[in-house]
């Protein structure tokens, strides 16, 4: 999951980065789907450290990347010093010169305010631009969201669901939020994937650790490890596997053209 958007997490790019890889990996397959073309213009929505910020501008098209993350910005402009990046919140950005196309992959799902994001995307697309997106759908880590609010309710958190920062919308829902901004959606699929957290026995913590500082404000190292271990012990009959832990993952990929 990159971030673009508004929640107080500060992010550790490194982490991110060196144990968090399959976020940029599985991004990868979401390329196809864009097909970028010599020449053309791209934005790549929520860029994190910038590994498919730089695949994109391997087929030549001129590439920016955009993130809301101080940290990300920092170590993608480390990565990769020839391409362009800047800080930018995804729900009131503006380029100076519209482009052919917006890529965004693991990011949407942590702006709940999604019409501003897509009338954002929308003012910055050409006609005819395409805009192609991957993030979490309906159903999204929902063992691990239903085993956080468990553990925060054994600690004394009335309604945790209030600290939830996901966005994780239906197919049928976003397809119409786009629609109403005069996109037409040409492709659009909601599928599972069980995704390998690194580290093995670590695997979950760090997930834990790295994207669900919403939950853990205020809480003290104590407090913080005892949640993690509670939803460990919760949710090992049925994500850990062979000395690993997986994250049910659902997925929304979605492709729609600027009328």
């Amino acid at each position: 999951m990159n971030k673009t958007s508004i929640s107080n997490n500060h992010w550790n790019s490194s982490l991110y980065q060196d144990k968090h890889a399959f976020v940029w990996k599985y991004g990868e397959n979401l390329l196809e789907i864009l097909n970028p073309k010599s020449n053309e213009k791209v934005l790549d929505l929520g860029c994190g450290t910038g590994q498919l910020t730089a695949k994109i501008a391997e087929s030549g098209a001129e590439v920016i990347g955009i993130d809301s993350a101080n940290e990300m910005v920092e170590k993608a402009q480390q990565n990769y010093p020839k391409l362009k990046f800047q800080i930018a919140d995804a729900r009131k950005f503006k380029l100076p010169q519209s482009v052919d196309a917006v890529f965004s992959n693991a990011v949407l799902h942590w702006i709940p305010q999604a019409d501003d994001v897509i009338n954002s995307i929308n003012q910055s697309l050409n006609i005819g631009g395409r805009f192609i997106a991957e993030f979490g759908g309906k159903g999204n880590i929902e063992s691990i969201v239903k085993a956080l609010y468990k553990a925060l309710e054994k600690i004394g958190f009335d309604n945790p669901s209030r600290l939830n920062p996901w966005y994780f919308p239906s197919i049928s829902e976003y397809a119409a939020k786009l629609e109403k901004q005069g996109f037409e959606v040409t492709y659009s699929n909601l599928y599972y994937r069980p995704t390998l957290l690194q580290d093995e026995d670590a695997g979950l913590a760090n997930w834990l650790k790295m994207f669900g500082g919403n939950f853990f404000k205020g809480l003290s190292n104590k407090e913080i490890n005892q949640v993690i271990q509670d939803v460990e012990k919760q949710l090992k009959p049925k994500l850990y596997q062979e000395g690993n832990w997986f994250a049910d993952y659902r997925r929304i990929q979605v492709k729609a053209i600027k009328k």
